[in-house]
């Protein structure tokens, strides 16, 4: 049992002390929000993704006030749903802004926060980056092998035991490099090769989204829109006339 969290969330010495360590780690932003929605602890990083130059100008506001609307409201759609059931929200694939405000792949957690008397007071967030594949650091060469062949060949039926097999290892060390390396399963990290360039091509192309769909690997439109709607809050028709 977790213990009693003192009211209000303002006043959490140990989110404080979380927020400075979190100012120091430019690839994760670091967030409290009461029990409205409302942030109340930020790091320096959520502060330069909003635009902004200072936390104050955060705390009291809430995603409303500074994300894209369809980003937003897939964001509040979460709090709600740790706010009112109590239950956290773990390692969730999906669109962030990323510090040029462009979207970027980020793994998200949201855990609720419960004052004295046990009832949920808030919650207490991490988005962490995920770095494309070639930029994500020193990989050994038969993964390396296998991430390039996902790379090249995302839109053919793929498993997460076929790149352990392209990568000459057992399917269980596979998971287990990958995880280390990109902080995702090898399942996440097919999906999220697919979801990047059908993303790409929903900002960039005119192409028809079955056509994406298609192109992007996904068996069939409605496979694209439950995994693109997952990842973002909306499906890809509304993610595309945003754009606008």
């Amino acid at each position: 049992m977790r213990p009693a969290l003192p009211h209000p969330l303002a006043k959490l010495a140990d989110a404080h002390a979380a927020e400075s360590l979190f100012d120091l780690v430019p690839d994760v932003v670091f967030f409290v929000k009461d029990a409205g929605g409302r942030y109340v602890v930020v790091n320096l990083t959520l502060v330069t993704r909003c635009g902004r130059q200072t936390k104050a100008e955060l705390v009291g506001r809430t995603v409303a006030d500074f994300f894209p609307a369809d980003l937003a409201a897939a964001y509040a759609a979460q709090d709600r749903e740790v706010l009112t059931t109590g239950r956290p929200l773990l390692e969730k694939l999906e669109l962030h802004l990323y510090p040029d405000r462009r979207p970027g792949w980020c793994l998200t957690s949201k855990i609720p926060l419960r004052g004295a008397d046990g009832r949920v007071a808030g919650l207490a967030g991490l988005s962490r980056d995920l770095a494309a594949p070639g930029a994500a650091g020193l990989i050994p060469p038969e993964v390396a092998g296998a991430i390039a062949f996902l790379q090249e060949n995302f839109a053919e039926p793929l498993s997460p035991a076929r790149l352990a097999a392209r990568a000459g290892l057992p399917p269980e060390r596979f998971a287990r490099v990958v995880k280390r390396i990109f902080h995702l399963t090898p399942g996440q990290l097919i999906i999220q090769t697919r979801l990047q360039e059908a993303t790409r091509r929903l900002r960039e192309t005119d192409e028809r989204v079955a056509a994406i769909a298609a192109a992007c690997g996904f068996y069939d439109h409605s496979s694209f829109t439950r995994h693109f709607k997952a990842a973002t809050g909306v499906t890809p028709v509304v993610y595309r006339a945003g754009l606008g």
